[in-house]
């Protein structure tokens, strides 16, 4: 087995960049997912090295003497931060030219040619799902016997052909004990998680066909595939086990709701174990479900609302109901079910109207807390090619969709409503949210019952007044 280095390169400060995140910027607040993918990969490869550039505050001069260490390096990209990790490639690769380098992610995935002739330190790219791509690769099997890879052979670029999906799950060794080795939970942070957390995965894929989510119309397609139950919950254990500083497990799947037969039965197992959960949900589980998580240790539900108007939730395909979305949100309340909103601000179809009719929408429902983003139009998605193709994209993408910062940026406008307006519109949903004496009260009722919640709030609000004052700035 060659020694590998698995990176998540540093980029900007307070980028969180190294998950499988389908908006990789700098958020409101101050957060970093784990970097599960990249940790998937460890646990293939033994005696490898995992360093998550961006959550453990590393910069490229203390990353570069790990070059010499090693004979592979794989860098987990994407789109916003493709330029600056080519770049930390280079530098890897000056300081070790027998060092063999492989970029994986959505980004190489769409982009593969464009990513081998533009840069000659890329050696190959890795299609779709990589995880036993890359093992093969470790293994020092030549290049063009691997599958489910692009790479150079002298002038021409040569593709191995695809590699099929992986169905059982189970055949997939648990990323905890790499994150055990390599990770420190302290370092990750996200605002509406209990501190420290965990994040991992019990699936593949999405049913949904939401036009903007990158990472099903890209790498893990749309037929969900899960562990099983009992693999789940005894890496939950051993965990719970070997992280008792953590107190919540998050599980990033894109919709784990998806399977209710098989959500109901986890929930089952992880009550046993006695641990605080949560995950992504959609907004149309029955009642009769949740009431068996809430029972079972459920905490929060992060849920894509995306929009308060029917017409714009059925442009992006969303396959979400607004009647169907209130009654959930209502049974969540009365169960005692967090929600953190997910919300998006300019979207096709979007109008002045539709904004005032979505931050409406928001108060009314009232999640605890939200996030408000702007369309990532990523190669590779629905949303982005929509936008070619009518001339909403206003900017190029690699280097326009996050600022020098890493904030977010504007880049689609419509003939009715321009970019800026759509970017001064996060702020405004924003504020007129949060600035509103029931939502304040009911955050400051938080903080006095407990003092964890009033620890996370307080530097909460510093940051999040910090990022209202960056797109001030900005815009």
């Amino acid at each position: 087995m060659k020694k590998t280095l698995f990176l998540s390169p540093p980029s900007f400060e307070g980028f969180d960049g190294g998950a499988g995140s389908r908006y990789q910027c700098k958020r409101e607040v101050r957060s970093f997912w784990y970097p599960t993918w990249l940790a998937q990969l460890a646990a293939l490869v033994p005696d490898s090295t995992l360093i998550d550039g961006p959550a453990g505050g590393y910069t490229l001069d203390q990353i570069l003497p790990e070059a010499a260490k090693h004979e592979i390096l794989i860098i987990y990209t994407s789109t916003p931060t493709y330029n600056n990790d080519v770049k930390v490639a280079e530098a890897l690769k000056n300081a070790n030219p027998d060092l063999l380098v492989g970029f994986c992610g959505a980004h190489v995935v769409v982009k593969w040619e464009e990513v081998l002739t533009g840069s000659s330190t890329i050696d190959f790219v890795c299609d779709k799902e990589f995880d036993f791509t890359v093992q093969e690769v470790c293994e020092g099997k030549p290049l063009k016997d691997v599958v489910g890879l692009y790479y150079r052979d002298g002038d021409q670029i040569k593709f191995t052909g695809p590699r099929p999906i992986i169905h059982d799950m189970d055949s997939l060794p648990w990323v905890a004990p790499i994150y055990k080795k390599f990770l420190q939970a302290k370092n990750y942070y996200n605002g509406y998680m209990m501190h420290p957390y965990m994040s991992l995965y019990t699936g593949r894929g999405c049913k949904s066909r939401c036009t903007y989510c990158l990472w099903p119309q890209t790498i893990s397609g749309h037929n969900y595939r899960t562990r099983s139950v009992d693999n789940i919950a005894a890496e939950i254990k051993y965990a719970r086990d070997n992280f008792p500083e953590v107190k919540e497990f998050f599980f990033d799947d894109d919709t784990l709701t998806d399977n209710i037969e098989h959500v109901e039965a986890l929930a089952k197992e992880l009550g046993k174990l006695g641990v605080t959960w949560s995950c992504n949900a959609k907004a149309n589980v029955p009642r009769k479900t949740l009431e068996v998580l809430k029972a079972n240790g459920l905490r929060l539900l992060l849920v894509g609302y995306e929009s308060g108007n029917q017409k714009i939730l059925n442009n992006m395909k969303k396959g979400v109901r607004l009647d169907f979305a209130r009654q959930f949100t209502q049974d969540c309340h009365d169960l005692g079910i967090v929600i953190h909103g997910c919300f998006i601000m300019g979207l096709p179809g979007e109008t002045r109207d539709t904004i005032q009719e979505t931050i409406a929408y928001a108060k009314e429902i009232n999640p605890r807390t939200i996030q408000v983003s702007l369309p990532a139009t990523y190669p590779g998605t629905f949303l982005y090619d929509q936008a070619v193709e009518n001339g909403w994209l206003e900017t190029e993408v690699v280097s326009g969709l996050v600022d020098e910062s890493g904030t977010q940026e504007s880049v689609l406008s419509y003939p009715h409503l321009s970019k800026d307006e759509i970017f001064e519109a996060v702020e405004v949903f924003y504020k007129k949210f949060y600035f509103r004496p029931g939502k304040m009260v009911q955050l400051t009722a938080d903080m006095f019952r407990d003092m964890d919640v009033m620890k996370r709030q307080l530097r909460e609000g510093k940051e999040f007044f910090k990022f209202l004052w960056g797109r001030e700035s900005a815009a």
